[in-house]
């Protein structure tokens, strides 16, 4: 397994605990690529470097690190500028990746069919295409020889050609693909449908094996699931079909958010959203924020959303000292006052299981029928004897 290191900044306003928490995040994101994070390296900056993002000071103590521990991936917790990758890889001479590239590296290894290997394929070829220079920096050692800048700019001239023309061949591809989707979501007819959505590694393919009683692939990783997969489930006599779609996850790449955007057309098209959240995950509340982000930007921020806090029997706070006059802080929050907090909201209807220990599921599935029965009897209303 490659050792990579880490690199976030804390710019004016930011959260000092959050900037830690998302290179946290960055450092699973790399052991499911398959990576192990060594160290972690965190500046403060009035604004990133445009040149190296970081300071000269902090990348040459970078520098230092990895040459003396003899490691070759750093990766950064933000999009790096073409120009900016470069400068840094001449100055740390080892390979450098941002979140984008990362987080496509995963979902190229996730990518099972052909369609998403196709909207993985889609999304590599529209990040690389304005980095193309940055692969051709070999030549620059070569500036002495005769000729050889000419030739380096031709061929950076016919890659780009190259990669334009894939970029449209697999957009076609795609658009055939989503035709078919498209007609195999008009033959199911009017069942009443239901979407998992939620942050990326909160529970879903768990819940949804649980609901339809299959067995779509579930482990600890990020972004275990990138195709969606629909069942038709029934809960006591009314059928409806459930469908487990891809996670999401701060800053995610918005050439996969395009690329996937048809896959995602079985979250627009349902009738009810059911928002998985990890309740056990010290900064739900902002996953809970980035999924209704992503969720307005394709479109589907108006369906009724039923909120499912997961993982309850991971849910672990700590009391606050009686003679602390301090606010709370969200540890110091019981799993009962959660429960008060969430519950009482309007328009916000919640649950709270652990689907992993099968806590209050038959509530679960009770609340699921209600929804599911209510809108099965406006769709069909002379039917209503049957159920």
């Amino acid at each position: 397994m490659e050792r990579a290191v880490f690199v976030g900044v804390i710019k004016q306003n930011d959260d000092e605990n959050k900037i830690k928490e998302y290179l946290d995040e960055l450092e699973f994101l790399a052991e499911t690529a398959g990576a192990v994070g060594e160290k972690k390296f965190i500046q403060k900056v009035d604004k990133p470097n445009t040149k190296t993002y970081i300071g000269s000071g902090k990348l040459e103590e970078i520098k230092t690190y990895i040459t003396e521990s003899n490691i070759n991936l750093v990766i950064f917790d933000d999009e790096l500028s073409p120009s900016q990758l470069r400068n840094i890889e001449r100055e740390l001479n080892c390979r450098i990746l941002d979140r984008t590239n990362l987080i496509l590296d995963i979902f190229a290894q996730r990518a099972k069919t052909a369609y998403a290997k196709t909207q993985v394929e889609l999304a590599q070829y529209q990040y690389l295409l304005p980095r193309l220079t940055r692969m051709w920096t070999h030549l620059e050692r070569q500036r002495g020889g005769i000729g050889m800048r000419g030739p380096g700019e031709s061929q950076i001239e016919t890659d780009r050609r190259i990669i334009l023309d894939k970029i449209s061949k697999l957009k076609e591809q795609l658009k055939k693909i989503d035709r078919q989707m498209a007609s195999q979501r008009g033959n199911r007819g009017n069942m009443v449908r239901i979407s998992l959505v939620g942050y990326t590694n909160v529970g879903k393919s768990t819940l949804m094996n649980l609901l339809s009683k299959s067995e779509v692939f579930a482990e600890n990783k990020l972004f275990a699931t990138l195709d969606t997969t629909v069942r038709k489930v029934v809960i006591e006599n009314v059928p409806f079909l459930l469908s487990d779609t891809v996670g999401f996850i701060r800053k995610l790449p918005h050439q996969l958010v395009e690329s996937f955007k048809s896959t995602l057309d079985e979250v627009r098209e349902s009738d009810i959203l059911i928002h998985i959240v990890d309740i056990s995950h010290p900064n739900f509340e902002e996953h809970i924020k980035v999924v209704n982000d992503t969720l307005s930007e394709i479109g589907a921020k108006d369906k009724p959303v039923f909120l499912v806090f997961n993982k309850v029997d991971q849910y672990n706070y700590v009391p606050q000292d009686e003679f602390d006059l301090t606010p709370k802080k969200r540890e110091n929050y019981s799993l009962n006052e959660l429960k008060n907090t969430w519950m009482q909201k309007e328009h916000s209807p919640s649950i709270f299981i652990s689907a992993k220990e099968r806590i209050n599921i038959d509530k679960l599935k009770n609340d699921i029928y209600k929804m599911v029965s209510e809108i099965h009897a406006g769709r069909y209303p002379f039917n209503n004897f049957l159920w």
